[in-house]
């Protein structure tokens, strides 16, 4: 049971929210709070497992409060303004949804949360083609839409994430994590230290019959494929 907390200082926001939720397996919602300083109490006697926050509240804001919590829930971001993303996502926000919530947008956040409180047994893919990911170092975070990354190569414990048009960025998580939440198709492991997002294949050149150069939109550079990886690649392009 994914246990969930909502805090908006908007009473009408908090009944949509929960009418919402309501309807999901599953979900149950401990507590509701209309502002910061309710929901640190509440938060420090319900012990959530993730937080369905606002931003603009009065007195204090969403990030106030994560800065008051000492044990930090998951949190999903909603709100009626886009411009917070990028912060929210330096605080490790799990989504960010956007006022008025539709129902699939919902869906795909409660799925993220599972993943990420290890509810859902590690089956469950939480991005769709058409969701944006959240691409996070220490020095710069990239919010990007699914369209846009092109492939994904390990690094040893590392993933290294090829954004369309932007230089590549090295993220700590394991290439296995990410094939595990990205939808397939268009993502596909070609083998064990590559996945390619298949829909940006422009160009495959075969080398000799152990290598073949693709090339995706984008990325300057070609990546080299063995026969094995030639084979998963075709058949899930044709040719």
């Amino acid at each position: 049971m994914l246990r969930v907390m909502l805090i908006d200082d908007e009473r009408l926001a908090r009944q949509s929210m929960r009418r919402a939720l309501s309807a999901l397996p599953d979900v149950e919602i401990v507590a509701e709070a209309d502002g910061v300083h309710a929901a640190v109490e509440l938060i420090a006697k319900e012990s959530p497992h993730a937080l369905f926050l606002d931003v603009q509240m009065p007195r204090a804001d969403g990030f106030e409060l994560l800065r008051r919590i000492e044990k930090q829930p998951k949190v999903v971001f909603v709100t009626a303004h886009s411009e917070h993303a990028v912060r929210a996502f330096d605080v490790d926000a799990i989504d960010y949804l956007l006022k008025p919530v539709r129902d699939s947008r919902l869906q795909t956040a409660v799925a993220r949360l599972r993943t990420a409180c290890g509810l859902d047994g590690g089956d469950d893919q939480p991005y769709r083609a058409t969701d944006r990911i959240c691409l996070r170092t220490p020095g710069h975070t990239l919010i990007a839409g699914l369209h846009r990354v092109a492939a994904l190569e390990a690094d040893g414990d590392f993933t290294r994430v090829f954004v369309g048009g932007e230089a590549p960025i090295l993220i700590c998580q394991s290439l296995g994590a990410y094939e595990r939440m990205l939808p397939a198709p268009p993502f596909l492991r070609v083998d064990r230290s590559l996945i390619l997002n298949t829909a940006t294949v422009i160009r495959t050149v075969r080398q000799s019959r152990d290598e073949e150069q693709v090339w995706v939109d984008g990325v300057p550079e070609p990546f080299i494929l063995g026969r094995a990886a030639q084979t998963r690649l075709r058949g899930a392009i044709g040719g």
